[in-house]
């Protein structure tokens, strides 16, 4: 069934370099998990302080809001390798297998582009905060190019797991769109 086969993770087979990509990607999404995991616990402590304790928090809420950032965006490589963005099949469906891989290497081609340029000017952002020391404008005062760092992170991560994608499409490891022929 072509919805169950575009549903699972993409294929490594026994080449080294994919292997080490979904080893990456997965370790990725196992840091978005702990991430997501440490906001919940920070919220719930934030909740007892304020409404238990009836104190003031400090850092919770911009931790709160950094670590679900750095979560999405660390967090996408892991997506990318399970196939869980959301997509439409319709159009691989109804083509025939060479034009399913050739749209399948134009889609990745332009994807690890778009993504490039993402991790370039994330990198670009990223160190003009390092550089400049930015701090947020808030008691905390934490140093912005901590937070800022899951945007090249995740996008090289993101773009490492792209281009193994099309690696193994092009090597035959994975079927284009991850889609049976038939």
């Amino acid at each position: 069934m072509a919805g169950h086969a575009s549903a699972t993770a993409s294929q490594t087979g026994n080449n080294p370099f994919l292997r080490a990509v979904a080893a990456i990607s997965t370790l990725a999404g196992w840091a978005a998990a702990g991430m997501i995991v440490a906001a919940v616990a920070i919220t719930c402590q934030m909740i007892f302080i304020r409404f238990v304790l009836n104190g003031s928090t400090i850092w919770q809420t911009e931790a709160v809001i950094y670590l679900v950032i750095a979560a999405t965006l660390v967090g996408l490589p892991y997506v990318q390798r399970l196939r869980g963005h959301v997509n439409v099949d319709l159009v691989p469906l109804s083509l025939p297998r060479r034009a399913r891989f050739a749209l399948s290497v134009v889609t990745l081609g332009v994807s690890a582009l778009i993504v490039a340029v993402m991790l370039y000017y994330g990198y670009d952002y990223w160190h003009f905060a390092w550089e400049r020391g930015w701090r947020s404008d808030t008691v905390w005062g934490v140093r912005l190019w901590i937070p800022y760092l899951s945007i090249p992170v995740g996008f090289g991560l993101l773009l490492l797991q792209i281009v193994a994608d099309l690696v193994a499409v092009v090597t035959g490891v994975d079927k284009p769109f991850g889609l049976e022929d038939g």
